[in-house]
This record gives C-alpha cells, sequence and structure tokens, in this order.
C-alpha cells in the first residue's frame, strides 16, 4: 500500500476516528477467509498460459484468479535491475514486486502451494528483452533469493518445487550448461527437437505457429498440418519436452476456438492467450483434462 501523501492525512485519520466508532461499518472479519474460500474454487488448468501477462490490470493475479498455470513476462536489465515491460523496461515495476514477492506470497499463504491442493509447478516464463548473457546471471540472483519457492538444476538433478522458471527470448545457453547450480530453465524452438538436450535443461519448446502452420482456424486443418502438429507433439513428449505455441489466433470467435480445439486434440502442453477469461471458459468445457473436474 502506498504512503499517504501529506495533504491526505487528515483524511485518513477522520476516516479512522470513524471507523473506530462504528466498528460494524468496517469489512467482516470474515473476508480473508471469504478470499482463501474464492481462492480455493479455482481451477488450475494444466494448458492456460498468459502471454503478455504483465499487460493485464493484475500481472499474476489476474491469472492465477482464472486458473493458468503458466504466465509470462518480458524482462529487461538496466543498472543492474530486471525491470518489466514489453517495448522497453517500466521503472515502476520490477520482477521481483511484479511476480517473485507476490508468488512467494502466495506460496506461504497455501502452505507451500501456488493454488490449494495443487502440487504441480507453475511455469514462470521469463523473456528476456535485454543482452542474454548479462542478464541471465542477474536473474538467477533473484531467482536464488527465494530457495524454496525455485525448481533447481544442482550437480545434474532436478529438484522440482512449487514454480520453474524457464527462460525465453534472449538466452545463453553455454552459460546455462555450464552452472553447477541453476534456477532456470530453458525454452527451446522446435530446431533444438533433436539436440538430444535433457529435459531438465530444456523442458519446453516454444515456436511461432505461422512459421510452421498456414492454418489460422478457418475451414477444416488440412491433414497434412494436423499430422506434422501431432509428430511434433509426439516427439516433443518422447524427449521429456513441453510444447507451446505463440502467434496462434487470439481474437475470440470460431476461428481462435478451431485452433485452440486442434492444439487440445494433438495434446499441445500451452495454449497462448492475452484473453483469460476467454481460454479459461474454453478449457473446462473442451479439455477433457479438465471438464471431468469441472463437471
Amino acid at each position: 500500500m502506498r504512503t499517504p501523501t501529506i495533504q491526505r492525512i487528515s483524511g485518513v485519520l477522520a476516516a479512522l476516528a470513524l471507523a473506530i466508532a462504528a466498528p460494524a461499518a468496517l469489512p467482516s472479519a470474515a473476508s480473508p477467509a471469504s478470499a482463501d474460500s474464492a481462492r480455493a474454487t479455482v481451477q488450475p488448468l494444466e494448458r492456460a498460459h498468459a502471454h503478455n501477462d504483465y499487460e493485464h490490470e493484475r500481472p499474476l493475479l489476474d491469472a492465477l484468479d482464472h486458473g493458468f498455470t503458466s504466465v509470462e513476462a518480458d524482462v529487461w536489465l538496466v543498472d543492474g535491475q530486471l525491470f518489466i515491460g514489453h517495448d522497453g523496461p517500466d521503472p515502476s515495476r520490477t520482477l521481483a514486486s511484479t511476480y517473485l514477492d507476490p508468488l512467494q506470497q502466495r506460496f506461504r499463504e497455501n502452505g507451500g502451494a501456488i493454488y490449494p491442493g495443487w502440487r504441480d509447478s507453475l511455469r514462470l516464463l521469463i523473456d528476456v528483452k535485454s543482452e542474454a548473457t548479462s542478464t541471465w546471471p542477474v536473474i538467477e540472483r533473484e531467482l536464488a533469493r527465494y530457495p524454496e519457492l525455485f525448481s533447481v538444476a544442482r550437480a545434474g538433478r532436478l529438484h522440482e518445487r512449487a514454480v520453474t522458471a524457464v527462460i525465453s527470448g534472449n538466452r545463453d545457453l553455454a552459460a546455462m550448461q555450464a552452472a553447477a547450480v541453476r534456477r532456470s530453465f530453458y525454452d527451446g524452438r522446435l530446431s533444438d527437437l533433436e539436440s538430444g538436450l535433457p529435459a531438465g535443461l530444456m523442458p519446453l519448446v516454444s515456436d511461432n505457429w505461422t512459421k510452421h502452420f498456414t492454418w489460422l482456424g478457418v475451414g477444416p486443418m488440412p491433414e497434412a498440418e494436423r499430422a506434422k502438429l501431432h509428430q511434433i507433439v509426439q516427439r516433443a513428449h518422447a524427449a521429456g519436452y513441453d510444447v507451446r505455441f505463440w502467434a496462434t489466433p487470439d481474437v475470440a470467435g470460431p476461428a481462435r476456438d478451431a485452433v485452440w480445439s486442434e492444439l487440445v486434440a494433438a495434446d499441445v502442453d500451452a495454449l497462448n492467450t492475452d484473453d483469460l477469461a476467454g481460454l479459461q471458459s474454453f478449457l473446462l468445457a473442451n479439455d477433457p483434462q479438465e471438464a471431468p473436474a469441472a463437471a
């Protein structure tokens, strides 16, 4: 909460006096419990990825309110600080204040989980916009401040925790491979499917949909492209990688629903969207992984 300005202090004191005189006007003491109850009813959606999550009114929190299990933040290194922003750094928002601290609070409130009773790991996709070699060590130092929260690879062994940080955008693969202790993981591309990189280093493979497919949801999906999609997912899963595509249609309507339906049918692991409510509704109604739990 921001500290009141001098001009507002008298108003705040007056409000406090009124509250003391009339305690019945205060919010119910059950409000925190009500918030916890509402949180407990949110179903975590295994395929839901919040693209450009930081552009929502309440970064991270809006995604969690809709059951998302993967969120994306663009990060810039400026004078040793990690700032959030798409076209440039926003000096009012850091990676820690916007994501890491709220995730730590959520983790503690839920007894060591991001969602109550959910023991999988939320993916924090950190899309590096600044230069890779200088930015990655700073990200690692930030993540190290939350040792109980983030998954870690130590001496080649993976220790999965409540949040797994994955580095996308500008990436320093050589430095990540050489690190004896690593708290973030590599987001590969389809060209990496045959690289032999272990899933403990590269748990995710992401790519631009339009570079590999011409179909954008209008009319039936060409059989050759459907077969290609299924083959990509099967190869990735055989190596232990999750799959995500960006630049899929994201305007509400039949075309988007058609593409999302094909992605679910192919068992793509993360569906990319800026429409939190739209994807939540779609997955609850159409994803076999989610629909039975929602019923």
